[in-house]
């Protein structure tokens, strides 16, 4: 008798928990509330008409990764600040419990926003790289990458040259368009270069730059950190009054094909072309149909790159691609951009990314107090003097996908009347959906997953995450 009430109890428990309501954690962002965890939302029978549908059953490109370029200034500002509150942003930054960035960029010398122009090897003629040194990053990137580690010791790293060496150059300059308010090179400050090399196009020279790089390699490999991937040149369509060079398509082709791709295939280190920041898919295409191309595992895109990146999908399907560098606004931080970057986000993702990389994580509260005075939005601003800090709007929009969205998911089809949104499967199986309400008004919502589907009151201007642990079919 107390074995059949034992069963009795066990099948009605089971037929209990069968029928367990199934919960939605929905977190939202605006202007007043930052990413606030809402009531949790229940999944019912889908009946009738709902506005989107997730096609859980349908997935397209694999995500490795969100992150950020780790730049000098982001470690000057963030280190600025007390031990404990430089721990707590970087755990903020690299934590699984944070933003969970693990997919991060890094320049190969300086860049715009480095503390000051430099390389690794001024010495001119060094063609055996005997005076190459990386001892000015020992005082900033290296100290930000181990503290990013000591935070997420899997964090993945790739990294790109804004420029060579000077006397790698013809102009013998770090910087391309001459600018009196911010460097001394001589020139037309209307001075363009687009479409030349300003890299010394001979032999010697490309050897020693590949030497260069695999100098870099080696020396963070010794400091404990691994560079999975490099890019030959940092827009090498733009001319700029700071750290830059200009090639031509046909230059890095010949760079690459024999002479970067072969090193770095022969230690293991990947090739990714890039950054293209044009919408001329002809350049990749000069690229990938040389030989060049054979070395080639991903390509970059920022900026008017955008508008390249649809026919790039469409020509290489099975390419990998990547979100190189988030536009940077003009420093005031607002909501409004936020959104203008949600919707960047949302193009790139629709057009086959595999990471996004926000730019500046950190600067100053006044961000145009940088070696080349350009005011840039950042995740993050400082107060140096007064050791305090502040998250901006694009934090909470990139912790709203990098927080949820976890290496090796993959990006869903949707469908439906409403198409501001994006939505993703864990490797867990999680399925992960993220919508905006660009719009001033309340925005009620209904989405099917599968059999079932949830109902939400989305307020005005607002990004929602909604994380739906297993996904129905």
């Amino acid at each position: 008798m107390k074995k059949q009430l034992y069963l009795a109890v066990i099948i009605l428990l089971s037929a209990s928990c069968s029928h367990s309501p199934q919960m939605v954690k929905w977190v939202s962002t605006t202007h007043t509330s930052c990413f606030v965890e809402n009531p949790s939302l229940t999944m019912v029978k889908a009946d009738g008409a709902t506005e989107v549908t997730i096609l859980t059953d349908q997935t397209l490109q694999t995500v490795d990764g969100f992150g950020g370029c780790l730049n000098e200034l982001g470690w000057v500002t963030i280190s600025a600040l007390n031990d404990a509150d430089r721990d707590a942003v970087i755990k903020d930054l690299f934590s699984e419990e944070g933003m969970n960035f693990t997919w991060c960029r890094m320049p190969i010398g300086a860049n715009d926003f480095s503390r000051d122009w430099y390389s690794y090897n001024e010495t001119a003629g060094d063609f055996e790289m005997k005076n190459f040194s990386i001892a000015n990053d020992k005082e900033t990137l290296i100290p930000y990458i181990k503290a990013a580690q000591k935070v997420n010791p899997n964090l993945r790293v790739w990294a790109s040259p804004w420029c060579p060496p000077t006397w790698m150059k013809y102009t013998k300059h770090y910087a391309c368009k001459p600018s009196p308010d911010v460097n001394d090179l001589k020139g037309s400050p209307t001075t363009d270069t687009e479409g030349t090399n300003l890299f010394i196009q001979e032999p010697e020279y490309f050897k020693a730059y590949t030497l260069y790089f695999k100098k870099f390699l080696e020396a963070y490999k010794e400091e404990g950190i691994n560079i999975e991937m490099v890019a030959p040149q940092n827009e090498f369509n733009s001319c700029q009054i700071f750290p830059s060079c200009t090639w031509t398509a046909d230059a890095l082709s010949t760079f690459i094909g024999d002479y970067l791709g072969p090193q770095m295939k022969e230690i293991g280190v990947r090739v990714m072309f890039g950054t293209m920041e044009r919408p001329n898919h002809l350049l990749v295409d000069t690229i990938m149909n040389n030989k060049s191309g054979e070395y080639i595992s991903e390509i970059g895109f920022q900026w008017a790159g955008k508008e390249a990146i649809s026919k790039i999908h469409e020509t290489y399907p099975d390419m990998k691609l990547m979100q190189t560098e988030s536009e940077c606004g003009n420093g005031q931080n607002s909501w409004e951009y936020c959104f203008y970057t949600w919707n960047l986000m949302k193009h790139y993702f629709n057009n086959g990314i595999s990471a996004y990389m926000y730019w500046n994580i950190s600067l100053d509260k006044d961000p145009a107090n940088s070696r080349w005075k350009w005011a840039q939005n950042s995740l993050i601003s400082v107060d140096q003097v007064n050791k305090t800090y502040k998250y901006n709007p694009e934090y909470y929009l990139m912790k709203q996908f990098s927080h949820f969205v976890k290496p090796g998911a993959k990006r869903l089809k949707t469908e439906g009347a409403y198409e501001n949104l994006l939505a993703f499967v864990n490797p867990d199986n999680s399925t992960i959906v993220i919508v905006a309400n660009e719009n001033d008004k309340l925005k009620t919502l209904n989405v099917k997953i599968g059999e079932q589907m949830f109902s939400v009151d989305m307020k005005p201007k607002s990004l929602n995450t909604f994380h739906v642990p297993t996904a129905k079919s």
